[in-house]
């Protein structure tokens, strides 16, 4: 049996993905399943959070997001039977590539998966629904009533908050990285109910000359955003690349907030100064960190992470949530889809075995 995994890179040369063979134990642990893999999503490899937390391996399994059906059960299992389909993440510390075509998994990292709902389309978002579920209800404590300003509404993540939002009535505004982007967050509409659109601006940000934080104001009659979730940001003023060019600069993320918000930020090394500090202070505002390993590092919430992965995959089956489709690789393209997911850190693919 084979499996994509990352050989970890030496000093500053690039991870380098490979195929290597494994074998699964002969015996079953009491609250183990073994799962037959029908599809896996791959997500970028997050090297430095592997070396915080001890799990520095010669070889790191790849694809972590899987979608597939029951084989078998161990002893004390309870939450499925053989022939279920199921879904989940793998933890951190798993030994399996997600693109084995059998894995062994405990059973409180999986969920039930409805019947209607594609194996590609939920190995290829589940992850991301899970973090705009913890982004808006774990950390910000979403609530009918409120505005959302969602940054690249249509990254796989930003869609997910979007949809989420809308469905529990919070008034969302988003940001646009290109013409394309800005006429398709425009048309965005619910698959069910009344047809209006669910974002109520789109601000564009890929001509240099946007002014975030004045057309935020003026959409908020100058009380800006209960919620802000970022895709980045940009901590100097000079610092305008290329790549930092479409982020904010995080004195007029702070600006946007209004009085108790909450800004959700993707960015790890975030660093504020004492002025920005004591504005968050005057606005009695919060900064959290979006941490979606937080629920399979840790088995202190487990309850609430089983209730979140059901809702979300029960959401997808439904059409209140709708990730945009992703084209399924065969798993002899799965190096060369990983490499380039890893390079491009907003991408996504997802392999169907």
């Amino acid at each position: 049996m084979k499996g994509l995994y990352c050989r970890a890179a030496v000093s500053d040369a690039e991870p380098k993905f490979v195929i290597q063979e494994t074998t699964l134990s002969d015996v079953l642990g009491r609250h183990q399943v073994r799962v037959q893999v029908k599809a896996c999503g791959l997500s970028p490899l997050d090297f430095k959070l592997l070396s915080d937390i001890g799990l520095q391996r010669d070889l790191i399994p790849v694809g972590r997001e899987v979608a597939g059906v029951v084989l078998q059960v161990g002893s004390k299992v309870s939450l499925c039977q053989p022939e279920d389909e199921v879904v989940g993440i793998l933890p951190l510390d798993s030994p399996w590539s997600g693109l084995c075509d059998v894995i062994d998994v405990e059973e409180h990292y999986l969920v039930q998966k409805p019947e209607k709902l594609s194996s590609v389309c939920v190995a290829a978002s589940l992850r991301d629904g899970l973090c705009a579920y913890t982004a808006l209800h774990t950390i910000a404590h979403m609530a009918a009533g409120h505005t959302l300003l969602v940054m690249d509404g249509a990254s796989s993540l930003g869609l997910m908050c979007i949809q989420l939002a809308c469905y529990h009535g919070v008034k969302v505004l988003t940001t646009s990285n290109s013409p394309q982007e800005h006429t398709f967050l425009e048309e965005l509409r619910p698959s069910v109910g009344v047809q209006d659109p669910l974002v109520a601006r789109v601000i564009p940000v890929y001509n240099g000359s946007s002014d975030l934080l004045s057309q935020v104001l003026e959409e908020t009659g100058g009380l800006g955003v209960d919620i802000l979730v970022d895709a980045g940001v940009r901590l100097l003023e000079d610092d305008k690349t290329e790549e930092t060019l479409k982020l904010p600069h995080k004195h007029d993320i702070i600006s946007i907030l209004g009085v108790g918000g909450h800004w959700v930020t993707t960015h790890q090394a975030l660093q504020l100064d004492p002025p920005d500090c004591r504005i968050l202070h005057l606005k009695s505002a919060s900064v959290s960190f979006l941490n979606p390993e937080m629920w399979t590092a840790s088995s202190a919430l487990q309850g609430r992470y089983l209730h979140i992965l059901k809702d979300v995959v029960e959401k997808m089956s439904t059409g209140v949530l709708r990730p945009q489709p992703e084209e399924a690789v065969p798993l002899y393209q799965a190096t060369v889809a990983m490499e380039t997911v890893q390079c491009q850190q907003r991408k996504k693919a997802v392999v169907q075995l």
